[in-house]
C-alpha cells in the first residue's frame, strides 16, 4: 500500500481544480476541497465550485458539508482532513488536497494551535465595547496584555482582536503563548508532494478572475446572494459572508452602492486575495511551483508512485 499524499496548493483563479480533474485520467485519486468557501450548501457560483458533473467524475470531498449560518474552523478541517487521508490510502488511491486556503494547508502540515472555543457571553461584552469605545481602545488593551499578537494585528482588524482578547479572559494567556504551544496528527509517515499552481504573470492570474467573475455574474451570482438572504438569516460578519464576492454583493443589495461599484470592488478584492495566497505559498520549503498545465505536474510526480498506482 501507498503513502502519498499530494498537496496542489495556489492562488484563487489559478486553475487548481481543472488540474486536479484532468490528473484523475492518470491516476486514482480523490479530491479533498481546501477551501473555506466550498464546504458551504448554496454557495455555488461565487465560490466557483466544482460542478456535479465534475465531482461525478472524481470524488471531491467536504464539499457542501455545512449551512451558511453554520461555522467551520481550522480544527474541524485538520481533524475531518486527517480522517479522509487515511480512509483514501486504506483504499490504494491517492488523497490529493486542492484549493486555495492556505492557513488549512499550513495548519496539516505545521500543527494547530490549541486554543479555547469561541465563548458568546465574552464576545458579546467585547463587542459592547467596541460600540461604546471602538476598536482601536480594544487594541490598545490587547497590546498591554498581548503586545506580539497586537504588533501583527491591524488596529482595525476586529475579528482577530476581539479573538485575541476573548483567548486572554477564557485562558489567562497570551493568544501569542498558546500558538507557539502546537499539537497536530503527525504527516511525517506520509510521502507528502507539494505543488503550488501558479501561473506565469499576475497579469494572467488578473485576467483570469476578470473572467471567471464575469462569467459567475452571467451565471446568476447575484440570485444566488439573493435566494441565499432569503433561506436563511444571514449577517454580513458571519464567516460565509465575509467570502470575498458574496460580502461585496450583500453590501450592493443592502444598496451600499451601484452595481459598478460592487464589480469593482470584488475584482479589487479577489486580486488581493490573491496577492496574500502567493505570500503565503513563500513560506513553505521543498514547494514544486508548476505551471497549470497536466505534463508539467505528470513530470514532477516520482516514477514511483505512477508505476506503483
Amino acid at each position: 500500500m501507498h503513502n502519498y499524499v499530494i498537496f496542489l496548493m495556489g492562488p484563487t483563479a489559478s486553475g487548481k481544480t481543472a488540474l486536479a480533474i484532468e490528473l484523475a485520467k492518470h491516476l486514482a485519486i480523490e479530491i479533498i476541497n481546501v477551501d473555506s468557501a466550498l464546504v458551504y450548501k448554496g454557495m455555488d457560483i461565487g465560490t466557483g465550485k466544482p460542478s456535479f458533473a465534475e465531482r461525478t467524475k472524481v470524488v471531491h470531498h467536504l464539499v457542501d458539508i455545512i449551512e451558511p449560518i453554520e461555522s467551520y474552523s481550522v480544527a474541524n478541517f485538520t481533524k475531518d482532513a486527517f480522517r479522509l487521508i487515511e480512509d483514501i490510502i486504506q483504499r490504494n488511491k491517492v488523497p490529493v488536497l486542492v484549493g486555495g486556503t492556505h492557513m488549512y494547508f499550513w495548519a496539516l502540515e505545521h500543527g494547530l494551535s490549541q486554543l479555547p472555543a469561541a465563548d458568546t457571553a465574552i464576545r458579546q461584552r467585547l463587542e459592547q465595547q467596541i460600540k461604546q469605545q471602538g476598536i482601536k481602545s480594544l487594541h490598545t488593551a490587547l497590546q498591554q496584555i498581548d503586545p506580539q499578537t497586537a504588533a501583527r494585528l491591524n488596529v482595525n482588524d476586529t475579528q482577530r482582536i476581539l479573538r485575541a482578547l476573548e483567548v486572554h479572559q477564557l485562558t489567562g494567556t497570551p493568544l501569542s503563548s498558546l500558538q507557539d504551544n502546537k499539537s497536530y496528527l503527525n504527516l511525517n509517515k506520509y510521502q507528502l508532494l507539494r505543488f503550488a499552481v501558479l501561473p506565469a504573470t499576475r497579469q494572467i492570474i488578473h485576467e483570469n478572475i476578470a473572467k471567471r467573475l464575469e462569467a459567475m455574474l452571467a451565471a446568476g451570482f447575484v440570485n444566488e446572494v439573493e435566494d441565499l438572504l432569503k433561506k436563511y438569516a444571514l449577517q454580513a460578519d458571519m464567516s460565509a459572508m465575509r467570502t470575498v464576492g458574496y460580502r461585496q454583493i450583500l453590501a450592493y443589495l443592502n444598496s451600499m452602492y451601484d452595481y459598478p461599484t460592487m464589480v469593482q470592488k470584488i475584482l479589487a478584492a479577489t486580486r488581493q486575495l490573491a496577492k496574500r495566497q502567493c505570500t503565503w505559498l513563500n513560506k513553505w520549503q521543498e514547494v514544486n511551483f508548476i505551471q497549470p498545465n497536466l505534463n508539467n505536474l505528470l513530470d514532477r510526480l516520482p516514477k514511483s508512485m505512477l508505476d506503483s498506482l
